[in-house]
């Protein structure tokens, strides 16, 4: 029997406060809406710094300019089948541009306070989503220096 090849799936998200409230998104997922922060996949060729700018912009219609690491988290998901590493970062937010359509499953973005957030993780995505955002009220902020991209 082959041995089982496993790795993390590699993940970024932004975590983004603004007159203190926080960008999340609701999107589709198959356990129904469900909110988020701006995230999704690294992609084969990117920097973790390129993906998140790309995930903001496809999930907001919003440029993201990353300023600070503000955790790695390792998460095994419930059943233990996927294991994701995000890479959370904090950072300024661009103008919308309009007209740009947003990517399929997401239905909107919208600005949550802190108690908004904490109030709705039955509808969170991952448990990582109040954690980067609890991070964050804590003042969890790491130069981007710490990361290393090698093309």
């Amino acid at each position: 029997m082959k041995p089982r090849s496993w790795k993390p799936n590699v993940t970024v998200a932004a975590v983004i406060e603004r007159d203190g409230r926080f960008l999340l998104v609701e999107e589709h997922t198959p356990q129904g809406l469900q909110l988020n922060q701006p995230a999704g996949h690294l992609e084969e060729g990117e920097s973790l710094l390129e993906a998140t700018v790309r995930e903001t912009l496809e999930e907001t219609a919003h440029d993201f300019v990353p300023d600070y690491l503000v955790g790695i988290y390792q998460w095994p998901t419930p059943a233990r089948d996927i294991t994701y590493l995000r890479f959370a970062f904090g950072g300024r937010l661009g103008e919308e541009i309009a007209g740009r359509r947003l990517d399929d499953g997401i239905v909107r973005a919208l600005w949550l306070t802190p108690g908004e957030v904490r109030a709705s993780t039955a509808r969170h995505r991952s448990p990582l989503i109040l954690q980067c955002v609890e991070d964050w009220l804590s003042g969890r902020r790491y130069p981007l220096a710490l990361i290393r991209h090698y093309a």
